[in-house]
């Protein structure tokens, strides 16, 4: 059939020939590409919401891998592995304890004699500037003004409103924390019940190597972090001799700071923990904070050279770069939590490189 000015009709068809139909596939096609579609954005939003859980189970698990070599030496004495589980992870809360009541009773300590010596504090800087720049401020019309002043008020009004958020950031720390202990509890004593279980899913020619590469994280995660121990408490005793010896205060929380923040904090961890110790020190004789500066270069030379290699030649020696750029790329995945778990986890995969790539002799090229 004819258009009106001559022109054939596209939608009638030429005669005796069937019109063109929508192919069968394309509306299963369309509806899968929704489908598809509506399941990214519901993984997207179920991952959205599990995340935290998700990312407390990897801290675990890796928790569980670090104390996994002394619960399975206890087991393998006849104890019971739950409660091997149990007295080990009792012990490393009570290190922790420990440490932070010390760190707290410092902290405490110092904030206290600040606040007591504030006023002093105030009255030689004023007399310091009015020597200095030939001015006449007086500290009682300054105290008042800082007291008295909109800022204050407004300072003190947040403050007292923040403390409801402050708490709940508390309550929901410690329930994470608690969450992670309970995975790590029942990732440890349950060990070998969960690797029957995995195993058990593959088949046999797969099961040893699942199992080969548990043994390697579970050797190489524990004895870095065991090695790491060993090496910071070996610092702490000996900086706790030379702090003593020297009479600066708040020897024992010092030498036990020293000790854990030059070991598990990589590369800048040795200029922050000897920072404190020579800031106290030189509250009190600044002879003395020379005394533990040199003690501290001293001591770091020692280690690199003559107590690290001895100890780590067992386990996984991390260089400083591979450890420090593992724990910037650790941060910017999981923020705090990608920091703590990133130097297990280089260690780990060290490990299955060493054990799973070949390595072969480098051939000299001669010299031209």
């Amino acid at each position: 059939m004819a258009a009106s000015d001559g022109t054939p009709d596209p939608g009638a068809g030429e005669p005796g020939r069937p019109r063109a139909r929508m192919p069968g596939w394309l509306p299963r096609a369309f509806l899968l590409a929704l489908a598809l579609v509506a399941c990214f954005h519901f993984a997207h939003w179920v991952f959205g919401r599990l995340v935290g859980l998700l990312v407390n189970v990897l801290v675990s698990f890796f928790c569980a891998l670090a104390i996994e070599p002394a619960v399975n030496r206890m087991a393998g004495r006849g104890m019971r592995r739950g409660l091997a589980t149990g007295l080990v992870l009792l012990v490393l809360l009570c290190a922790a304890g420990g440490f932070l009541l010390a760190l707290g009773s410092l902290l405490a300590d110092q904030i206290t004699t600040i606040g007591h010596n504030l006023p002093q504090y105030v009255d030689d800087v004023v007399v310091w500037v009015n020597d200095t720049f030939h001015t006449h401020l007086d500290t009682g019309n300054l105290r008042d003004k800082v007291l008295h002043s909109d800022w204050a008020r407004n300072y003190l009004a947040n403050g007292a409103s923040s403390v409801w958020g402050l708490s709940t950031t508390v309550i929901g720390t410690l329930f994470r924390l608690f969450t992670v202990l309970l995975f790590t509890f029942y990732l440890a004593a349950d060990g070998p019940r969960l690797r029957r279980t995995l195993c058990s899913m593959l088949p046999p020619d797969r099961q040893a190597e699942v199992l080969r590469a548990w043994d390697i994280a579970v050797v190489k995660t524990g004895g870095y972090l065991y090695s790491r121990a060993l090496m910071a408490l070996i610092s702490g005793v000996a900086h706790y001799i030379l702090l003593q010896a020297l009479g600066v205060p708040y020897a024992p929380a010092l030498a036990v700071w020293v000790g854990l923040v030059s070991q598990f904090i990589p590369t800048v961890g040795t200029y922050l923990a000897g920072a404190l110790p020579i800031l106290i020190a030189f509250t009190e004789n600044p002879w003395d904070a020379l005394w533990v500066l040199c003690f501290v270069v001293v001591y770091q030379q020692f280690e690199n050279y003559l107590l690290q290699p001895r100890i780590t030649a067992r386990t996984v020696d991390i260089h400083p770069a591979v450890a420090f750029g593992s724990v910037i790329a650790g941060t910017a995945l999981l923020g705090a939590v990608g920091a703590l778990i990133a130097i297990p986890a280089t260690a780990t995969l060290q490990g299955f490189f060493t054990a799973y790539v070949r390595r072969y002799e480098v051939v000299e090229q001669p010299a031209e």
